[in-house]
């Protein structure tokens, strides 16, 4: 299975890892997508995937968990970054019935949940089509891994 950590580094100037999210990035926000960089790219990625995913969040549909916020891919890889509120790339559906990033907004007094921001480096640059679901997206890329990491962001409403 090659969906494990690798040296790949993930950061915002926004949150820390593990930090909490601010507003402006979240759906009582901007609803805008926060600045992220990255570094310690493994040698020969040609392209790069990102997906933000709350593991936490109660079940959206049957044989799904969680709740998919973004799904971006086609990224160059020579892309080290992607500044707040990004409208470049490919795009698909996120499980608020929309596309590209919609910011959390876990349901009221449901406590802080984990926003994880999935970074994926690919041997390939595969042009894929606009539109596939976070699982569609997983399945193609799979054997064109080359390493990811990821970025925890928390947001709780009040």
């Amino acid at each position: 299975m090659k969906f494990a950590l690798s040296e790949l580094t993930v950061t915002s100037s926004a949150f820390s890892d593990n930090g909490f999210i601010p507003r402006q990035y979240t759906g009582e926000g901007a609803n805008v997508s926060p600045p992220l960089s990255w570094s310690r790219v493994p040698p020969n990625t040609q392209s790069f995937a990102l997906f933000c995913h709350d593991p936490a969040a109660p079940l959206v549909a049957s044989g799904r968990y969680g709740f998919t916020h973004w799904v971006l891919y086609n990224i160059p890889g020579s892309v080290t970054s992607l500044p707040e509120g990004v409208d470049s790339y490919t795009t698909g559906p996120n499980d608020a019935g929309g596309t590209g990033y919609t910011g959390p907004m876990p349901p009221p007094g449901h406590g802080a949940h984990q926003y994880f921001f999935w970074l994926l480096a690919l041997d390939q640059d595969l042009h894929l089509e606009a539109g596939l679901t976070l699982g569609q997206l997983l399945e193609r890329v799979e054997p064109h891994l080359l390493g990811m990491n990821r970025i925890v962001g928390l947001y709780q409403r009040h």
